[in-house]
């Protein structure tokens, strides 16, 4: 009785940790994805100024939000290996439901009428000009319906998909190549997750064209390609230190569980 006790308190334990990883890059990524910024300017280089397919040349400036969604979709590798897609659908639902609720209450909060006080506080910046920090507030953390709608479904659809790939791989692979069930099933879905949030909020709720979502998406899923493949030595330190902390009997036993379902969904 006590043996199983503890094998239940290291499962439950270690999907509390993952969860808690995953929710709270998912929450931050949204959270701080209204900055756009220069990959190469961070960098110290010039911009690239690639042509792609539209006129004028396109460089590295990337949502914020991008520099940790890899971790997200890396951390659902992880859930899914050992907890299966039940896991990652749980954990996915709980996440989306949590954007949607932040978004909600800081549509509310931006509404609010601010203290005459507060204002006169925060009038001016660091080098004395006038400044509203009000309207800073309200544009920095309010985003565009579209923006919500196009992030949401790219991160549930992205979520099934990297979740359907994996298994899949895994089927075909079994123990071995844990780099290619990870890193491929990221990259499948991270692509997904580029094209599809830019086309349902710039393009469906926006006024891009097809060309210019193509070729931002393009840029966006360069970087998150580089990015996936550079981060793919974390998904064996990650399963290292779930073993070492599981012990290899339970790290397989959950990982053979979590193989078994075959459904889609």
């Amino acid at each position: 009785m006590a043996k199983n006790t503890v094998i239940r308190s290291k499962r439950s334990n270690l999907f509390i940790i993952l969860s808690g990883i995953f929710i709270a890059n998912a929450l931050l990524a949204e959270l701080i994805g209204v900055k756009i910024f220069s990959v190469e300017q961070t960098l110290g280089f010039e911009p690239v100024q690639m042509k792609m397919l539209i006129d004028n040349p396109l460089s590295f400036n990337l949502t914020a939000g991008v520099v940790i969604w890899p971790v997200v979709f890396l951390t659902t590798d992880v859930i899914n290996e050992y907890f299966g897609k039940n896991g990652v659908r749980k954990i996915s639902f709980i996440a989306a439901g949590l954007i949607a609720y932040i978004f909600i209450i800081i549509f509310i909060v931006t509404k609010l009428s601010p203290a005459e006080f507060w204002l006169d506080l925060n009038n001016k910046d660091a080098s004395g000009n006038a400044f509203n920090i009000n309207y800073a507030f309200n544009v920095i953390f309010r985003q565009g319906l579209g923006i919500i709608i196009g992030s949401l479904v790219a991160f549930l659809i992205a979520q099934f998909m990297d979740v359907f790939i994996f298994q899949r791989l895994r089927s075909i692979t079994g123990k071995k190549m844990v780099w290619l069930r990870a890193t491929g099933s990221t990259l499948i879905s991270q692509l997904i997750d580029s094209f599809v949030v830019l086309g349902i909020a710039f393009y469906v709720f926006g006024n891009w064209s097809l060309e210019l979502i193509f070729s931002v998406g393009a840029m966006n899923y360069i970087y998150k390609f580089v990015v996936a493949i550079v981060l793919t030595p974390l998904i064996y330190l990650a399963h290292y230190l779930i073993e070492k902390y599981l012990g290899k009997d339970l790290a397989e036993k959950m990982a053979k569980e979590a193989s078994q379902d075959k459904s889609f969904f």
